[in-house]
């Protein structure tokens, strides 16, 4: 990475947007300078600059809560970066997935496109959950239980989405093929492979067989 085409302002900064590489959920905004964008390159883990201590800071070095760095991209303009990263636990200081939690809007944004928005809603979701794990809640259960226990009910509801169709019962297939979605989207989040690489996957597979 050639670091020097970077564009720091007058204060030595660049903004630096920290981005869950797996479910694309926004995690927080920081600021590096060329010390911390070194040490984050050099150790794959976010280091930033704190405009209020002046200092350098490790995220994580206090909480535990690391950031494993699996890219680094620079805008067109060469004065942002978008920091890629498998998080380690709750960006937040307030012990949230995400710092961005609140909007300004007092009704729900519209998209245009809705038709597939609940897929990324849930596996924001599921990432949210893996990561602060509130007590009482099914996918906190899982993700407790390991990788065993999300296979199994994988399995479990794709019998079920089987037995459903055989009997030939559309409302039962319609929510046991919901169960196997919302597990498998577990399951993608539990070995930290996005969804958007299977969906590649598809987009390849349908270009090829056009």
């Amino acid at each position: 990475m050639k670091t020097n085409e970077i564009r720091f302002d007058e204060q030595g900064l660049v903004p630096a947007i920290v981005q869950d590489a797996v479910s694309k959920e926004v995690l927080t905004l920081a600021y590096m300078n060329k010390d911390s964008l070194a040490k984050s390159l050099e150790t794959r883990e976010t280091w930033f600059w704190s405009r209020s201590r002046q200092e350098l800071w490790h995220k994580g070095e206090t909480s535990g809560n690391t950031q494993h760095i699996i890219d680094v991209r620079w805008d067109c303009d060469q004065d942002a970066l978008l920091v890629l990263v498998e998080p380690r636990g709750p960006a937040c200081h307030t012990g949230s997935y995400s710092c961005f939690n609140d909007s300004l809007f007092e009704d729900k944004v519209e998209v245009n496109d809705k038709r597939f928005e609940i897929l990324s809603s849930l596996e924001a979701l599921i990432a949210k959950r893996e990561l602060e794990r509130p007590e009482g809640v099914y996918t906190t259960y899982l993700f407790n239980e390991g990788v065993d226990k999300i296979l199994k009910k994988v399995g479990e509801e794709a019998a079920e989405v089987i037995i459903a169709s055989k009997n030939r019962d559309k409302d039962e297939l319609k929510w046991e093929t919901a169960d196997l979605l919302y597990h498998v989207l577990v399951l993608l989040r539990e070995q930290k492979l996005p969804l958007d690489d299977v969906l590649r996957v598809l987009e390849e597979r349908h270009t090829a067989n056009k």
